[in-house]
């Protein structure tokens, strides 16, 4: 059950960034257009952002359940117990069926929170975002054990669950925006209209398609990554899950800070003040590495403990403590990396940001990982250390990027 809910995350995980893509397209003129005090221009980022998120989860929803069986089967490459796989590509499905049911309502929910973040509100997102957890974990209590008179529904549980934590938070956000259009003046009339001027449309793709196609690339490669990884068997699906789960737990921290670094760096470029710019991104990006070399020292100590807490074999969560090891020695490179990506980002310069995160992913990661999973013995301790380290080079070439200035640049003016 662990390890079909783990697969098809890997899936989900994609669509996630596909989407924060295509908010993030728009989003590098929404912070510009807010340094400007244009909202106008924010209205029509918005729109833009609405159209391009329905599509996507249109696209996705229909991706997901017509090749279920065969995306998760890209992950049950282990041949010693067939039983294991069949109960793993079962309890995947059921899972997949369920959670295509919320890929809408993320959608939609992060049109609003983007645009709330982009535009300096970055409490009321993180309040929904809390309370869409609890209102997870509470139902992933009830519904997959079965506490207090419920059914006890395993990994369809957990899918409802999530379902539903994905309406709460789309309800909180178009409710407090929609109540309180005072204090977000774009929001007045957005939905008077759902045109956005074919100039704004014209740029945005120009720059964001880019990213679009990098969110996707990437995600696709970090996917393919992982696959590499279960040719070794299911237990190094279960033991992956585990070290993810606590991992996507502490990136959150660097992650959050790329999309404020790309915040505050948008609305200094977008009200000119290029100077002001430099000088805060080397503060920015000193802060979020010292985060990283933070929680990857308080990623170390869980690994220590954290396994303990799944009902798993011993030698699952060995392996797992050993990934979480590894994962945290390269925090704080990968902090940076990240902290470089949104700083480029937020100059529109979307080709070098492409070039700097899918196009390394694919021409200096994957081929490592592939040649190793496929074409050698090596274990999986050893094979997980070589692909993880692979993503260190990736520093040298952020701090070249960001010396070289070409990021310092200013995208919109106040004629919207």
């Amino acid at each position: 059950a662990m390890s079909g809910v783990s697969i098809v995350n890997q899936f989900m995980f994609i669509f996630n960034l596909m989407i924060f893509g295509a908010v993030s397209a728009a989003g590098i003129f929404t912070s510009q257009y807010y340094g400007i005090n244009d909202n106008e221009g924010i209205k029509h980022t918005f729109r833009f952002k609405m159209w391009m998120n329905v599509l996507a989860a249109a696209l996705g929803i229909i991706v997901f359940f017509v090749f279920d069986e065969a995306l998760i089967n890209l992950f049950l490459k282990s041949a010693s117990d067939v039983g294991d796989i069949e109960l793993t590509l079962k309890f995947g499905k059921e899972y997949l069926s369920i959670m295509i049911l919320g890929l809408m309502a993320y959608a939609i929910s992060q049109v609003y929170a983007s645009t709330m973040r982009e535009t300096g509100e970055t409490v009321v997102p993180m309040i929904v975002g809390i309370i869409a957890v609890f209102v997870n974990l509470i139902l992933n209590l009830l519904l997959i054990f079965g506490l207090f008179g419920l059914p006890a529904l395993g990994v369809r549980g957990a899918a409802i669950a999530t379902v539903i934590s994905r309406f709460a938070e789309l309800l909180c956000l178009v409710i407090y925006t929609h109540v309180h259009k005072e204090k977000y003046p774009y929001i007045k009339g957005v939905y008077s209209s759902f045109k956005v001027p074919a100039s704004l449309c014209t740029v945005i793709l120009k720059k964001g398609l880019p990213l679009i196609l990098n969110e996707f690339f990437w995600a696709l490669a970090m996917t393919m990554r992982n696959q590499c990884f279960s040719v070794r068997g299911l237990d190094v699906v279960a033991a992956g899950n585990i070290s993810s789960t606590i991992f996507n737990l502490f990136n959150v921290v660097y992650i959050s800070l790329g999309s404020a670094i790309a915040i505050i760096i948008g609305r200094m470029l977008g009200a000119g003040k290029l100077e002001e710019a430099k000088r805060e991104e080397k503060k920015l990006a000193a802060f979020t590495v010292f985060s990283g070399i933070c929680v990857a020292i308080l990623m170390c100590i869980c690994s220590l403990f954290f396994p303990l807490f799944y009902k798993t074999t011993n030698e699952i969560r060995t392996l797992a403590s050993y990934m979480m090891v590894i994962s945290a020695l390269t925090m704080p490179f990968s902090a940076y990396a990240n902290s470089a990506y949104f700083t480029i980002r937020s100059g529109g310069k979307v080709m070098v940001t492409l070039l700097f995160d899918s196009v390394y992913m694919w021409v200096m990661v994957m081929p490592v990982c592939i040649f190793f999973a496929y074409f050698t013995s090596v274990n999986i301790h050893i094979l997980y250390a070589i692909c993880q380290l692979t993503e260190v080079f990736k520093v040298f070439f952020g701090v070249y990027l960001i010396k070289r200035g070409d990021w310092l640049t200013t995208l919109v003016s106040n004629n919207s």
